[in-house]
């Protein structure tokens, strides 16, 4: 595999806990949806265990062959079924092409793969999928598709494609395996065709946390090494206490720190501080606090104000420790963060004191699309150009349409004669107000 990916290089008893959970139920090729809290960490996780050469034999099982195939719907464009079924293929040709197949077979799959494309029809592509996954069945192989940020497909996901992801299990005689990633269960995204009572026998739940202390500890040896970091020890011990082992805390501590290499700060208040204040860590903050429904925030409010939690709050808010948003200490219970927990402190506060001019990121936005007016602007050019310090992480969809909010709605505040115009699928542009 390509030697970019780090995480191939952490040691086998990185997550033990989730790679033996994964593991177990992949042996016994059941489906699994992967949930957690956003940006926790789950590709970290997933490119450690696509990648790592030792995690089949010692997680799953010692002598059959297993062909892991990432569809991560980050590369998906248009989210609708066509272009989603097409890039799966396309996926699992490219993880053929990496396998030991012969050559004969890798070049009648690849045809397979370009005709059905040619002929732009749904069904037929479908059933091409299906050939390919009885294919590699043949072979005595274990087919795992996995679909990091299943939940971009959210508003086209219809029973009949529900249908289709059975139908290529059935055709594969229950061996193909699917891993679903999300930030909530399928049914919760798409209750109307994920139902419970079908979903239970297609899939297992299972829920991924904040990483424990020694592997936070991984994650930021590599990246600490990457950047060339010197840190003091207390200021070192307090980043992975305030990161606590949700990753993007972590990864977005360290660009800041890579930023102001010539200048770190030298106690461990001095972090807090730079770091609480920084628009990213408040950006990151405010995306885990939107993504909480009413019930969730009303009891991490009262968790914030050392209120007792009712049983009944703890049913409605189970997510909150299933997830590790809230965490058991002694007899209470405190919030997985406390770069979270000043967000949730101090978030009101901010926007009735917001300005009218842009921060930072907010300026990056609107100086580009003030530089292409009445055109489109990507939204990959608008993360090459906003967030190019994220090039190895990505940025979330809602961090990108919440920054374009923010810019529109000052843009509102400040009487301009522009405003952005949402191009579906594609972009932003900056025209004249009508």
């Amino acid at each position: 595999m390509e030697t970019s990916i780090i995480e191939k290089k952490y040691p086998i008893a990185f997550r033990k806990d989730d790679a033996e959970a994964l593991g177990k139920q992949l042996a016994h090729r059941h489906s699994v949806d992967l949930i957690g809290m956003k940006r926790v960490g789950i590709s970290n996780f997933l490119r450690y265990f696509l990648n790592h050469k030792e995690v089949v034999s010692t997680y799953i099982h010692p002598t059959e062959k297993y062909l892991f195939i990432p569809v991560d719907l980050n590369d998906l464009v248009e989210r609708e079924l066509f272009p989603f079924w097409a890039l799966t293929m396309k996926r699992i040709v490219d993880a053929v092409s990496r396998s030991e197949f012969t050559e004969l077979d890798k070049k009648q799959i690849e045809s397979l793969f370009l005709s059905s494309i040619q002929t732009q029809d749904l069904f037929l592509l479908i059933d091409s999928v299906r050939r390919l996954i009885e294919e590699i069945v043949s072979h005595e192989i274990t087919p795992v598709l996995f679909f990091p940020r299943f939940d971009r497909m959210k508003d086209v996901v219809t029973p009949s494609f529900f249908d289709n992801l059975q139908g290529l299990k059935d055709a594969s005689h229950q061996k193909l395996v699917y891993v679903f990633t999300g930030f909530r269960s399928l049914d919760v995204f798409s209750p109307k065709v994920f139902q419970k009572a079908s979903l239970s026998v297609f899939c297992q739940s299972m829920f991924i946390k904040p990483a424990k202390p020694e592997d936070a500890k991984i994650i930021y040896e590599t990246y600490r090494n990457r950047y060339n970091l010197s840190l003091l020890p207390e200021v070192e011990a307090e980043l992975l206490r305030l990161a606590n082992g949700y990753v993007q805390y972590l990864q977005l501590a360290l660009i800041i720190l890579n930023e102001k290499k010539e200048q770190l700060p030298q106690t461990g208040e001095a972090l807090f501080a730079l770091l609480s204040k920084d628009e990213r860590i408040m950006l990151q903050s405010e995306e885990l606090w939107e993504s909480l429904t009413k019930d969730e925030k009303e009891v991490v409010m009262g968790i914030v104000t050392k209120k007792k939690v009712s049983d009944e709050q703890r049913v409605r808010g189970a997510y909150l420790w299933d997830c590790g948003f809230v965490l058991a200490r002694g007899a209470g219970e405190e919030l997985f963060s406390e770069l979270f927990l000043h967000y949730i402190r101090t978030h009101d506060q901010k926007q009735e004191n917001q300005m009218v001019h842009f921060s930072k990121k907010e300026h990056l936005l609107y100086t580009l699309l003030e530089q292409h007016v009445g055109q489109i602007c990507e939204r990959e050019k608008i993360v090459e150009t906003v967030w190019p310090e994220y090039s190895e992480f990505g940025v979330s969809d809602w961090a990108i349409d919440r920054l374009v909010a923010r810019v529109r709605s000052k843009l509102k505040q400040q009487k301009s004669h522009y405003e952005i115009v949402t191009i579906r699928t594609r972009g932003y542009k900056l025209a004249p107000l009508e």
